[in-house]
């Protein structure tokens, strides 16, 4: 179940880093970063396909779009001088508790 999770993480990883070239990539204008963007998303989606395999899809897609908020937020924040509200890093950090809460108890049924 391990390796699992770390292929979901690593998709996620991915995911965020080609998430972080689309601005780079000038709506596509720039070719160096949109064909990493592309090898990041295709990346993304392949290691997905493993972790789908054994982790329930509703799981495995909340918690990659949850912490791929979160960190697109955080990373935006750093190298992007974007800016949150307050309401908005309360939203986050709810996020990350909504995802840490639905991963320990996904085995368990009513």
């Amino acid at each position: 179940m391990l390796k699992t999770y770390l292929f979901l993480f690593g998709a996620i990883i991915c995911e965020v880093c080609g998430t972080m070239l689309l601005p780079v990539s000038q709506n596509f204008t720039k070719l160096t970063p949109t064909i990493f963007l592309a090898i990041f998303y295709l990346l993304a989606f392949y290691l997905l396909t493993f972790a789908v395999d054994k982790i329930p899809i509703a799981i495995v897609y909340g918690t990659w779009s949850g912490l791929g908020i979160f960190t697109i937020a955080i990373l935006g924040y750093i190298f992007f001088k974007q800016s949150l509200s307050w309401q908005a890093i309360i939203g986050m950090f709810l996020i990350i508790i909504g995802v840490t809460l639905v991963n320990i108890y996904s085995g368990k049924t009513i």
